[in-house]
């Protein structure tokens, strides 16, 4: 049995099949789902097959740095959570920049005291309303050495001094453990560090992006550290399998399970 409820990203895995082929093999392995965008989905498809969804994407456009598009942000937010009420989505993901196909749609590579500032008041105003829909929005830290160039204020110690200076019970981390071992490592005094203002953990090994156990990651080591600090919510496994799908949602579960 596992300390936490598990959860597997539907994107990458069983990547052969349609994506609710995808949920449902998921959900009949006993794992919760997540999935990134919801606007080019059958939702209620996706909700009959009966699998529990812990995270998707919370906005659809905007840079929530950028004074001009941070409105924007917080639009798409409102529209994003009347998506989640057909699945029962508890957390809508949210980066601090746009990502278009994974990149950077307007690159930045210095974060100013502006691009700060505009991000938390954004952040106050979409606290509010997670609130009034009871949804908590969770900011993903992302690497920008690999995956993401280009991309302020978005290493996992920016991203928590974010959600700590926000202060708002409906606004907290989505700690992806992948990225921030490429930007910054020290993963279990990371993951005890944000403490209570994590959301969601997300996890994936490095390098390849595979499922834990196919690189340097001791990922067990960190489900114990995890479990000493207290920690009962949900990871999911955001990563590509290294081949069969089966086994490496199997793996994930080892790496996880007591």
């Amino acid at each position: 049995m596992s300390d936490f409820e598990l959860a597997v990203c539907s994107e990458m895995v069983f990547t052969d099949l349609p994506i609710v082929d995808r949920v449902r093999r998921i959900h009949d392995m006993g794992f919760a789902v997540e999935i990134w965008s919801w606007h080019d989905k059958d939702l209620q498809a996706l909700a009959d097959t009966g699998a529990r969804f812990t995270s998707m994407t919370g906005y659809l456009h905007g840079d929530l740095i950028d004074p001009q598009t941070a409105d924007e942000v917080v639009r798409t937010a409102e529209l994003s959570i009347k998506a989640a009420e057909t699945l029962g989505v508890p957390r809508l993901n949210l980066h601090c920049a746009e990502l278009v196909d994974g990149k950077a749609a307007r690159p930045r590579y210095r974060a100013t005291g502006e691009m700060w500032t505009t991000a938390l008041r954004a952040l106050e105003r979409i606290g509010e309303l997670g609130a009034t829909a009871g949804v908590t929005f969770c900011v993903e830290n992302l690497n920008t050495i690999v995956d993401h160039p280009g991309i302020p204020l978005a290493r996992a110690k920016d991203t928590l001094a974010l959600v700590e200076a926000v202060g708002h019970p409906n606004v907290k981390m989505m700690l992806d453990l992948y990225h921030a071992q490429i930007g910054e490592g020290n993963l279990i005094e990371l993951v005890r560090r944000c403490g209570d203002a994590i959301g969601e953990i997300q996890v994936a090994d490095v390098p390849g992006r595979c499922e834990p156990g196919t690189g340097e990651i001791n990922y067990p080591a960190i489900a114990k550290a995890l479990h000493d600090m207290g920690f009962t919510g949900t990871v999911g496994m955001e990563a590509w399998a290294s081949g069969d799908s089966v086994k490496a949602l199997e793996a994930f579960r080892r790496a996880f399970s007591s």
